[in-house]
């Protein structure tokens, strides 16, 4: 396979973990020798999404997409949101007889249930009969992927996620305000109400607290919490360095599928607390380089005794270039199996 066209709702300037996952699966497909092209709402004339203005939702229909995707030529489509663009691309490689396959990178069902009293099956059956249309649906974790099959989906593919450990490593020059007391506990992500980080500075912690990003609750919770030092967002080297400053991360989500800052703080050498769910259970498992417990604040506490070696090699372990070709082989594959009629 020489080129793919990704189709995706969430796209630069957003900072997530859908977007991050894609920019370094198409790097990695570069260096492999495949094309990669994004369909994306840069685009398209856009409105902010309603509860979420920093998410942008295209204006535009099925025809305009049709020939975006026709005029691109790639050999493969994988459709990696559920929003306006990836509806409206479904919709032609159906008409057109295309083969595609789907991500299922964020629990929106939940996300909604979080701000809105809206059962969850509803939009189950929905995302269900979307992702079931594709040639495969790609998932990061094995308890995803047990729970979209206990609810119907079909043909799911394991896509999993890596770290840049060039970038994210241990240092021992603090980035935070040096009368800060330890320990610090932090908190990196998008702030915002699924995120659940209200949890993590309700609890009663010695030292510090730091959150680091931006989001909606962002103003909110600097006036509820003035005693917690709250940075704004980060990128690159100078988020590696933030990670690197704490003595734990503490990851209070109950609804990511996966979780990147996951391993970005334990390639820093950071131990993590988190909530025995979906993404820590599966990234931390057995391996020693967190506590997951329903108590956060004594996972938080307990995480302060892991060694910063143990959570280094661990992180090492997850590559952009093995889940990559993962990804890849996932495309082949459904391109493979629509060109023999199954």
């Amino acid at each position: 396979m020489t080129s793919i066209l990704i189709v995706t709702d969430a796209w630069l300037p957003q900072v997530n973990g859908v977007v991050r996952s894609l920019q370094w699966t198409a790097r990695e497909l570069e260096k492999m020798g495949v094309r990669v092209e994004f369909l994306s709402p840069q685009e398209f004339v856009t409105v902010p999404c309603p509860t979420y203005p920093d998410i942008r939702l295209s204006l535009t229909h099925r025809r305009a997409v049709q020939r975006r995707m026709a005029a691109y030529g790639c050999e493969h489509l994988h459709i990696a949101t559920e929003g306006p663009l990836g509806l409206l691309a479904a919709s032609a490689a159906r008409r057109t007889g295309t083969p595609y396959t789907t991500g299922y990178h964020t629990r929106f069902p939940e996300y909604v249930e979080a701000r809105w009293p809206l059962p969850v099956s509803w939009f189950y059956a929905w995302f269900r009969r979307f992702h079931n249309f594709g040639a495969g649906c790609m998932v990061a974790t094995e308890t995803l992927r047990q729970d979209l099959e206990s609810r119907g989906f079909r043909n799911l593919k394991m896509w999993s996620r890596g770290v840049d450990a060039d970038l994210f490593r241990p240092t021992e020059a603090s980035v935070l305000p040096p009368d800060l007391p330890r320990p610090i506990f932090i908190n990196v992500g998008r702030v915002s109400v699924e995120k659940n980080i209200k949890a993590f500075l309700d609890l009663d912690l010695p030292g510090s607290k730091v959150v680091v990003g931006d989001g909606p609750q962002l103003a909110s919770l600097r006036k509820e919490y003035p005693e917690v030092y709250f940075t704004g967002a980060k990128s690159g080297e100078d988020l590696a360095r933030h990670f690197a400053s704490a003595d734990a991360f503490v990851f209070p989500s109950l609804t990511d599928t996966f979780g990147l800052v996951i391993l970005e703080a334990l390639a820093c050498g950071v131990p993590v607390a988190a909530y025995p769910v979906m993404g820590p259970r599966d990234v931390i498992g057995d391996s020693g380089t967190g506590v997951l417990s329903e108590d956060l604040r004594q996972a938080a506490l307990d995480a302060l005794q892991i060694p910063a070696d143990r959570c280094r090699a661990w992180a090492l372990k997850y590559s952009w270039a093995s889940c990559t070709q993962q990804f890849l082989d996932n495309a082949v594959a459904a391109q493979t199996s629509h060109e023999a009629g199954f």
